[in-house]
């Protein structure tokens, strides 16, 4: 009776988990560090857009309005099509 009560509330966290972290994703806290990122973006909307995807998958974003991707080197690493970096 233990290992299956032990069972179900593993799984229950893992879904849980699971179901969290896109609602955390595409919470207010990408919105607000990609508009900081990318306050002065030539262009704005580009900037916002490719940043939120980048802080979807990496669920971090560098401070400040440019540079400082040390702090989230998921966000760093992150390459388009062409081999160059994905995030602003």
């Amino acid at each position: 009776m233990r290992l299956f009560f032990a069972t179900l509330l593993l799984c229950a966290l893992l879904l849980s988990s699971s179901f969290l972290e896109p609602v955390i994703a595409k919470s207010s806290y990408c919105e607000n560090k990609c508009k900081e990122r990318c306050a002065k973006a030539g262009v704005k909307e580009r900037c916002i857009k490719y940043c939120g995807i980048c802080c979807a998958e990496c669920k971090c974003v560098p401070s400040g309005t440019y540079g400082n991707k040390h702090q989230c080197p998921c966000y760093r690493d992150k390459k388009n099509s062409k081999g160059k970096p994905k995030c602003p």
